[in-house]
């Protein structure tokens, strides 16, 4: 069979996987967040914690847990960086100098893995699995009780209690990522991916030079690096390491796994507020823009003007030589349509227009189908929007889901879609008028301005990835970049849990024939409309003057 055949095979059987696992994951999800079951191991993390399993919180006091866990999970990890030279296993690597440990805490609480380091030089066994693992599964599990906590203020009636926390997070926790992790590691090692303790091995080449190969507890970090759409990866190679992603089935394992939860969360949606058609249109819509930009990246590797492009066949500098680009596109358009950010190929070696594919990924808000829970929020977020401008057009309140869709909700609707781009573009001003951050581009023209907007946006984002042309383990980076994930993380949570809480207070109104149907394809139209105004909108200038400006050189 020709490669085009195959790699038409291989993205067809990653998508057959998607479709079969769709139903079952998402009801499972569903059936996690509307239980009224605990199991004993839950039972008994409650009374250690003193945790009243039956409490249902409002808003603001569901919001004031999230950012306590999530400020403490900050220092606690902070200072495990900080303390490394003490620890097992450190193999006589110093703690992590205070800016850049401050940036990785962020990172990795965030669920953002961004990572100025490299990981088999810079960290020990005991930091990579009790500081960055474990976060690995609680920051993807936040960003799901969210999106529950959202649900839960479409569904419920005059109340802005959202429920709880702390049994949403254990649950998710317990019930859906250990279980699907221990499996699917297994898999893993099996499959070649490394899992032990052993030290790091200077070996004599065949060539006669020297080569320390790493160890390390990989399988057990990769499988919920994917599963929790995180991306940070145990070496700098990140998913291209061989001791990572050895094969071509791990490399699609992977895939499968990012996408997994996001793709699936549709029908959760679907499933807890009583109509899976609702879930089935935000599903379509979802598919539609993941279709459409990989169908972009394939065709600009594959076919980009340029005499050396061309006399190569296709655009392979930076690509994963072992999957080809069909395999390597694939991969980047769902880590950065995901809130993953793990790379199996170098992003700034794309093509012009096919990098700026990828930030434009990342400045939909990863949406398509989006990170653990947040991808769902987000496109949520941008349904109420839809049916506001369709009940503008006829003159009527506009509902979603039988509530209403007034000034109260566009308020905190319009600082949500605001709040990122903001974040994105001011970090970008302000590090092109800085010295240092302007000399650690490694790149001139288009292209460096492509650089550092990436960053921004892969870290306000909460993506993760980088286009490896910026060198950003500087104290301007670190802190900047921190900042703009913590931000860019929380500010969009307590908006979206506000929203849930003024939802809730609502009775339910029911539809008339002024209603926008919020289950046919005329409102996935006009949702994909408002996707891609709201992006076209606000980043036109900057992928202008960056990716667009490239590609057309």
């Amino acid at each position: 069979m020709s490669p085009a055949i195959i790699a038409a095979l291989e993205i067809a059987l990653v998508i057959a996987v998607l479709a079969a696992i769709h139903v079952p994951l998402g009801d499972y999800i569903a059936k996690i967040y509307t239980s009224q079951k605990d199991w004993k191991l839950e039972k008994g993390f409650y009374r250690v914690l003193r945790i009243d399993a039956k409490a249902d919180q409002r808003w603001y006091t569901y919001l004031i847990s999230v950012m306590t866990f999530s400020v403490i999970s900050i220092a606690l990890l902070w200072g495990l960086l900080a303390a490394q030279a003490h620890l097992p296993f450190d193999f006589g690597r110093p703690g992590m100098p205070k800016a850049q440990s401050f940036n990785t805490a962020v990172s990795f609480v965030t669920n953002t893995n961004w990572q100025s380091y490299s990981g088999e030089t810079a960290l020990g066994y005991t930091v990579q699995a009790v500081g960055l693992t474990v976060q690995n599964f609680l920051s993807g599990a936040v960003g799901m009780v969210v999106v529950a906590a959202l649900i839960r203020g479409l569904v419920r009636r005059h109340t802005d209690r959202l429920g709880n926390f702390w049994v949403d997070l254990t649950r998710t926790t317990i019930r859906l990522m250990l279980p699907i992790s221990i499996v699917i590691a297994l898999v893993m090692v099996a499959a070649g991916v490394i899992q032990n303790l052993n030290a790091p091995l200077d070996v004599t080449t065949l060539a006669g030079g020297s080569q320390t190969l790493p160890g390390g507890l990989v399988a057990s970090q990769e499988v919920i690096k994917q599963l929790g759409t995180n991306g940070g990866g145990y070496f700098n190679a990140n998913s291209g390491h061989p001791f990572e992603n050895p094969t071509m089935a791990t490399n699609m394992l992977a895939i499968v796994l990012m996408l997994a939860i996001p793709f699936s969360l549709p029908r959760t949606f679907g499933r807890m507020v009583g109509s899976l058609k609702q879930g089935v249109a935000i599903l379509i819509t979802m598919v539609i823009l993941w279709a459409g930009s990989l169908a972009t990246a394939l065709g600009f590797e594959n076919a980009h003007p340029g005499a050396a492009l061309q006399a190569a066949g296709a655009a392979m500098e930076g690509k994963e030589v072992r999957f080809g680009i069909p395999m390597s596109s694939l991969f980047e358009i769902s880590t950065t349509l995901t809130s993953t950010g793990a790379v199996d190929s170098t992003h700034s070696s794309f093509t012009g227009i096919g990098g700026g594919t990828l930030l434009l990924n990342i400045l939909l808000g990863e949406i398509a189908p989006g990170g653990t829970g947040s991808g769902l929020y987000g496109m949520l977020i941008l349904a109420m929007v839809a049916v506001f401008i369709a009940g503008l057009m006829v003159g009527r309140t506009p509902t979603y889901l039988g509530k209403r869709i007034g000034g109260e909700q566009m308020k905190f609707v319009a600082a949500y879609i605001l709040a990122t781009p903001a974040l994105v573009l001011i970090g970008t001003g302000v590090a092109l008028l800085v010295p240092s951050a302007k000399a650690a581009v490694l790149n001139s023209g288009p292209h460096s301005l492509t650089e550092i907007t990436y960053a921004f946006a892969s870290a306000g984002n909460n993506n993760g990835s980088a286009f490896a042309g910026l060198g950003a383990n500087n104290n301007f980076y670190n802190i900047a970049l921190g900042v703009v994930m913590f931000l860019g993380r929380f500010v969009p949570i307590a908006l979206v849990l506000a929203l849930a809480g003024s939802l809730g207070r609502q009775g339910f109104r029911p539809d008339d024939s002024g209603t926008l149907p919020t289950h046919k394809a005329q409102f996935v139209t006009i949702l994909l409309g408002v996707v891609v105004l709201v992006a076209a909108l606000t980043y036109l200038p900057a992928l202008a003057l960056g990716p667009i400006a490239e590609g057309l050189s």
